[in-house]
């Protein structure tokens, strides 16, 4: 695995929620008697490693990560610092990806999103861009429109720092930029610390 167990464990990236629908069923270890789906840890990871070899399919500038969730803020501000990524967190204008005469307008040949149910509007606007789609899911977000999920808890800020810490340092070892774990100048503490001020 890309990460010792017990600090997936730790991060709780395989907490779901007590509501599951069909799209993430595969993805659900079990569920416990107070109904907390429990994502399976073992996807949750395979799925990380894959979709970092997507991610590093692209050049970064091409790449735009989006988070509307205060809690997602400070994980993709730190993908972005680490691997040159580009990055929208807070509110998504109405246009960034549709509208070329918006002061927002992007053209990202890549988007990923932490939440599709708090990023509907990017996830939207990628699709009628024809832009491909990375999503963090929990058990609760339906996949509709999403090309590539990665099954994980993304209501915490430890579980989609853990993530995204994970996603940079694979990004950097398919580009060949390092070459061990080691070689990554990031702990991952550094993308679950709150943000300081809003660039």
């Amino acid at each position: 695995m890309l990460l010792d167990k017990e600090e997936y464990l730790s991060a709780g990236v395989n907490i779901g929620t007590r509501r599951k629908v069909e799209d993430m069923e595969k993805f659900i270890f079990n569920v416990k008697k107070n109904k907390l789906a429990i994502i399976d840890l073992e996807k949750s990871d395979e799925r990380i490693e894959t979709a970092a070899s997507f991610l590093s399919q692209y050049e970064p500038e091409d790449i735009l990560i989006i988070s509307r969730k205060e809690i997602g803020h400070k994980p993709i501000v730190k993908f972005a610092e680490a691997t040159g990524a580009e990055r929208i967190f807070g509110r998504f204008m109405p246009g960034t990806l549709t509208n070329p005469n918006s002061d927002e307008f992007r053209e990202p040949e890549l988007v990923m999103v932490t939440d599709p149910e708090e990023d509907k509007q990017a996830i939207k606007e990628a699709v009628n861009a024809k832009i491909p789609i990375v999503a963090i899911c929990d058990t609760v977000n339906k996949s509709d429109f999403i090309d590539f999920v990665i099954p994980a808890n993304n209501k915490g800020a430890e579980s989609l720092g853990t993530i995204f810490y994970l996603l940079a340092r694979e990004f950097k070892k398919n580009k060949g930029l390092i070459d061990e774990d080691e070689d990554f100048d990031y702990e991952i503490e550094e993308f679950t610390a709150e943000v300081e001020e809003e660039e």
